[in-house]
């Protein structure tokens, strides 16, 4: 089964071939420390776990590398603006390495509530500063880079092919650059890949460097730290489409620049979350945090179910509507599975067996598109003429990618007032009242509970 990737750098489809056979290198733009994740950042990462789970699943074995932003990173990706850790420094009263560590560990916390799997390898920008200096120096030997007052720029003229990624012309870019032109700049395009001066001389975390004390620049961090760990080819770059047109462009120009060569293969970029007023962003107030969604009774798995219902490259309208939408689905296909796990009829259709899993993983080789990979994991689930043991091993299977945690679904604990009926009934049963076990099954149901009648007892699930 051919596997099938939709890349940014091409606008089209492409089966998937890696630099080295079975192998894949994979490099995710990580959060930035200076605030909780919103729910769009957190819909992008759950795009890279679908994507990291189904390449294991095709059997590659995937080296995953993210980064942690934890300076460097301006309120504008033009070089504008306060670094994004001072404002939390400032708003918190606390050391932007408190806020870093602080948010990273929230970060994550948030991801293993969502089930998504943690990178091979974490790196942070203040750990990697030594690197981001050498790929700077490289830049500077070839001719990359002016200084002007301490700030080292990157000079877009010299690398033709920059717009490449976003196909922007020149023009729209310049117009961009416009916002905010620093009067340093040759060109108001050209972008900083140190600040030893900026309009905030007191920032906290400097160092070092051949150019003056100062930080990097938030786009050189991930060029640096990605060929640090995967080298200078890599077969996946992924992050969210708001990198497109900036920050994976000079991620490029700055590789590109060293490597002289094509640096990543595929780029694949995950689309907005979009609410009421717009793009889900921190800087427009209008975000989301996982906890405001646990508060309202939700389980994190809903959320990522919701995800799961779009595809990745596709908008998601986000309310708290479709997520109870997302919520019953789930909780439906979590009792069924509950269901098939009390006492399962084995079933005998190993044809529709084979069907159903090759329907769904042809799904996700197709761009991972998980939404007719879902319809075809209903159609199963709904199937009168496979054993409940044949959908409950396909279930698992599917799981994989899913990232649902099937193997964790178990019957839920009673209220004692209903444990109270399911006792009663199962007296009424055994004292062949069969009017009475049925009155009582009747009052169950009305309450939400299903039952299961096994050789062993009677079993419960919730139905939605």
């Amino acid at each position: 089964m051919q596997f099938s990737l939709f890349n940014t750098l091409t606008r089209s489809t492409d089966v998937f071939v890696p630099i080295e056979p079975g192998k894949v290198s994979f490099y995710a733009c990580g959060p930035t420390v200076y605030h909780y994740a919103h729910i769009g950042n957190l819909r992008t990462y759950i795009f890279e776990d679908v994507l990291r789970r189904a390449l294991e699943h095709f059997g590659f074995t995937v080296q995953h590398v993210m980064n942690i932003t934890d300076v460097g990173h301006l309120e504008s990706d033009a070089d504008a603006g306060d670094d994004k850790m001072a404002l939390a420094s400032k708003r918190e009263h606390k050391s932007p390495w408190e806020i870093a560590r602080f948010y990273e560990e929230e970060f994550f916390k948030d991801c293993e509530k969502l089930q998504i799997l943690k990178p091979s390898l974490v790196c942070r920008a203040t750990e990697h500063v030594a690197e981001m200096q050498e790929m700077v120096k490289t830049l500077e030997e070839k001719g990359f880079t002016y200084t002007v007052d301490g700030n080292v720029y990157y000079r877009i003229a010299k690398f033709p092919e920059y717009a490449k990624l976003s196909r922007r012309n020149l023009e729209e870019l310049l117009e961009g650059a416009r916002v905010e032109i620093d009067p340093r700049k040759e060109d108001p395009r050209d972008f900083v890949l140190w600040f030893s001066q900026s309009k905030f001389p007191n920032q906290i975390m400097k160092w070092e460097s051949p150019w003056g004390v100062g930080f990097p620049g938030w786009h050189i961090e991930c060029s640096a730290m990605a060929s640090k760990y995967l080298g200078e080819r890599i077969d996946i770059h992924a992050g969210g489409v708001d990198h497109i047109s900036v920050h994976h462009t000079n991620e490029i120009a700055q590789a590109e620049g060293c490597f002289e060569h094509q640096w990543v293969n595929y780029w694949m970029h995950g689309e907005f979350l979009v609410v009421d007023k717009g793009k889900m962003a921190k800087s427009a107030g209008n975000f989301l945090t996982l906890q405001v969604l646990i508060d309202e009774g939700y389980d994190p798995l809903h959320y990522r179910y919701l995800c799961l219902g779009a595809h990745y490259r596709s908008q998601l309208f986000f309310s708290l509507e479709a997520l109870a939408g997302a919520k019953n689905a789930f909780e439906a296909l979590k009792n069924r599975v509950i269901s098939w796990k009390l006492s399962p009829q084995k079933g005998n259709n190993p044809e529709k067996v084979s069907l159903y899993g090759n329907r769904f993983w042809q799904a996700l080789a197709n761009d991972l598109d998980m939404p007719i990979a879902l319809a075809v994991l209903w159609e199963m689930a709904k199937d009168q003429t496979l054993g409940d043991e044949e959908k409950l091993r396909l279930m698992r299977d599917f799981d994989k990618v899913l990232g649902l945690g099937v193997d964790n679904f178990a019957r839920p604990t009673l209220p004692q007032n209903l444990y109270d009926l399911v006792l009663k009934r199962e007296q009424a049963r055994a004292d062949k009242d069969w009017q009475l076990a049925d009155t009582l099954r009747q009052e169950l149901v009305a309450q939400g509970i299903q039952l299961k009648d096994t050789p062993s007892g009677t079993d419960w699930y919730y139905v939605y």
